[in-house]
């Protein structure tokens, strides 16, 4: 069974404003953060005034940097994807690959991961375009959140990083599809209406669908993940640079001495996981720096709820969902990894 969803009314000129502010905020930030990268560790402006960079303030350029081109590469993969999804994917195929038992087709949007070794820099745009061609939203979002996880590049680097815990690997797999499955399980069951902004779901062009030429067909693909990459590159370097600004200015001792008990310890490393921002390929090689300050159970928290929710992800789920259906969203999965991995048996 698909969902078939009503649209919530909202006022075009409310939207229209909304897209304005944020293209604008989001030149400013660009401005900012281009004169930033280029500044070095001391200008001269007016009159012969000297102006010295903090060592806190090059220590967030080579945070932000990282982040990015760590990112960029994913994003490009995932917008790539995504518009080759709705250059060469018709609705009917993605209807008819989908599982009509919504409860079967729970699993196969987890198995969906292990296909693509996406990450979840890339994976929003995907989801969203796999959703517009008629994929119903439960199934996303279990791709969603255990896509970035459960597939074999991410798994791999999990098993080289804890050389001697490799089983980690496999629970970190595990847990996620367990939570996976249970958040989508909650959106089968309470959420009915499209949470797409306003405009998405509006976004296919069925004449493109429809044409022959491979010529134009590859021309169309580009066209799209040129559009998708600046639509979510925004929040990329939005959810970078304050990642960055976090990291800087939050001490990893500081948040050691408060995980001092089971839950503070994971909500710490759920925390760190969320501000640091890092990619799933990567970021099992972090956690394994705190496994000497930090039980297993607590690394598994970082490990699953990183790759689910982070801060750029937020920022690009919120440019792509309604704000209500990421709030739920987000407190799901939040609540979810908390009691899993408390309970988990590393």
């Amino acid at each position: 069974m698909i969902l078939i969803y009503e649209g919530e009314g909202e006022p075009e000129l409310l939207v229209k404003v909304r897209q304005f502010l944020l293209e604008i905020i989001g030149a400013l930030l660009l401005g900012a953060a281009a004169a930033w990268l280029t500044a070095s560790g001391s200008a001269s402006w007016f009159s012969g005034f000297q102006f010295q960079w903090s060592g806190r303030w090059l220590d967030m350029k080579t945070f932000f940097l990282s982040i990015v081109l760590e990112a960029i590469p994913f994003v490009l993969l995932g917008v790539f994807f995504s518009a080759f999804i709705q250059t060469f994917v018709t609705e009917e195929q993605v209807r008819r690959w989908t599982p009509k038992n919504p409860l079967i087709a729970i699993p196969f949007g987890a198995f969906l991961g292990f296909l693509f070794p996406v990450c979840e820099c890339a994976i929003i745009p995907v989801v969203r375009r796999l959703i517009q061609k008629g994929m119903p939203l439960h199934v996303g979002v279990v791709f969603l959140l255990a896509g970035p996880i459960v597939n074999p590049v991410v798994l791999s680097s999990t098993y080289l990083a804890f050389a001697r815990q490799p089983d980690l690997a496999f629970h970190r797999g595990a847990a996620a599809l367990v939570i996976a499955v249970i958040v989508g399980v909650l959106t089968l069951l309470f959420i009915r209406k499209n949470p797409l902004l306003l405009g998405m779901e509006s976004q296919i062009r069925h004449e493109e669908a429809h044409a022959k030429a491979l010529r134009g067909k590859l021309s169309m693909t580009f066209s799209h993940a040129i559009d998708e990459f600046f639509d979510m590159g925004k929040f990329l370097l939005a959810g970078a640079l304050i990642s960055a600004l976090l990291q800087v200015y939050v001490s990893r001792e500081t948040l050691a001495e408060i995980g001092q008990t089971p839950v503070t310890s994971h909500l710490v490393m759920m925390g760190m996981a969320y501000l640091f921002s890092l990619c799933s390929e990567a970021d099992a090689f972090i956690a394994a720096s705190f496994s000497h300050s930090f039980h297993a159970s607590s690394l598994l928290a970082f490990l699953v709820f990183g790759p689910m929710l982070d801060l750029k992800t937020t920022l690009m789920l919120l440019g792509t969902f309604r704000f209500g259906f990421v709030v739920k969203l987000v407190a799901s999965v939040t609540v979810l990894v908390l009691a899993v991995t408390l309970l988990w048996p590393v």
